[in-house]
């Protein structure tokens, strides 16, 4: 009998432990400090693969494969081995684009198929990169070369045919102006919801297209005209920015009818977190882990720099896959939104009719 009345008394320790525990539970659920927990949980994942993204991919840039186009014969013993020389010295492969003449591999620079232009003469190398296509790239090359070819006995001569502006000298501040652009474009984006969240749906993407062009318009004047850091061709590079900035609020608002009050996670880990490290802006693509490299493309982060990137220094080589890439976004995330707004938080309903015999106000009046 001792034993049974002890095992009741634990038992009902428990079972009070446990409810005061459920109460506890109950009361943290129902006050403020849930939600204030998940923001504070969900800030600090996303600091952790925020700094975890940019530092694997541009920490310790590693090339894999640098197209190059080559003039010359290939297949002399000077030009085997430098080629070896630098692949070994790299790390990486040399894709080799055979050209027949220096006109037209520099012609390929221009079309931003190659990155350097190797021609073997016979007493000397020279190798001519190009930093306009790719900074980092051009930097690990000229660091290579000259030893490779102080190894083999060959002078090499370095040059830089497509240099980068006075204003950018390391290549960055087109990767920073496109960062502005995505941010401030699903920021803003945000902003509309919470403080102007009567707009209907017609009426939010019409000012979402408002606010992309004059924050496109900010951006290049003050780099261009006030700071004179990069000579845009301002009506082109103007647009880029505005049409980032419109797809990336309207991918936020896209995520806002399919996940309310969360959308910002999505949009921040595909823009930021994903899409710029992985853009190609701060470290070119060919030093990039190869599938980031790839995916990068189809982003509108990487697609807005490759845009800006080619209108800025290769303006007569302007290629549509980046307009594309962005047109899709938008498309696509303007229509689930469309075909979701049901579900989107705000708009005004439909305006009240009177009745009938006139306004209320003259009802009144008539009962007086």
């Amino acid at each position: 009998m001792p034993e049974d009345h002890e095992g009741r008394a634990r038992s009902g320790r428990t079972r009070g432990v446990l409810r005061t525990i459920a109460g506890w539970w109950a009361a943290f659920v129902s006050s403020p400090f849930l939600p204030a927990f998940v923001i504070m949980v969900i800030a600090a994942t996303a600091a952790g693969l925020f700094a975890g993204s940019y530092t694997y991919n541009m920490a310790n840039p590693t090339p894999h494969r640098i197209p190059a186009a080559v003039v010359g014969p290939t297949h002399t013993a000077t030009a085997t081995a430098f080629v070896e020389g630098m692949e070994k010295r790299l790390n990486a492969g040399l894709e080799l684009h055979p050209y027949a003449t220096d006109a037209a591999a520099r012609h390929g620079v221009e079309e931003q198929q190659v990155f350097a232009i190797l021609t073997f003469l016979p007493h000397r190398v020279d190798f001519a990169v190009a930093s306009a296509a790719g900074a980092s790239v051009a930097e690990v090359l000229t660091e290579a070369a000259p030893v490779v070819g102080r190894s083999l006995g060959v002078p090499v001569r370095i040059s830089d045919v497509k240099p980068l502006q006075k204003g950018d000298p390391r290549g960055l501040a087109l990767f920073y102006i496109s960062i502005a652009a995505v941010i401030i474009g699903f920021v803003g984006a945000t902003q509309l919801n919470i403080h102007a969240s009567a707009l209907n749906a017609g009426e939010r993407i019409a000012c979402t297209a408002a606010q992309s062009l004059l924050g496109g318009f900010a951006i290049a004047a003050v780099v261009d005209w006030w700071l004179g850091a990069i000579r845009f061709p301002f009506v082109e590079s103007w647009l880029i920015l505005g049409f980032t900035m419109f797809t990336t609020g309207m991918v936020f608002t896209m995520f806002n009818t399919l996940f309310g009050r969360w959308a910002l996670i999505p949009t921040w880990g595909l823009m930021v977190v994903l899409g710029n490290p992985s853009s190609g802006g701060a470290v070119s693509w060919p030093l990039l882990p190869s599938l980031l490299g790839h995916i990068g493309r189809w982003l509108p982060p990487g697609a807005s720099i490759n845009a800006q990137h080619t209108a800025v220094y290769f303006g007569n080589a302007q290629h549509a896959f980046p307009f594309v890439v962005l047109a899709c976004w938008a498309l696509v995330s303007t229509t689930v939104f469309l075909i979701r707004r049901e579900r989107h938080p705000g708009g005004r309903g439909p305006e009240p009719v009177p009745p009938r015999g006139g306004t209320g106000r003259d009802q009144d009046a008539g009962a007086v």
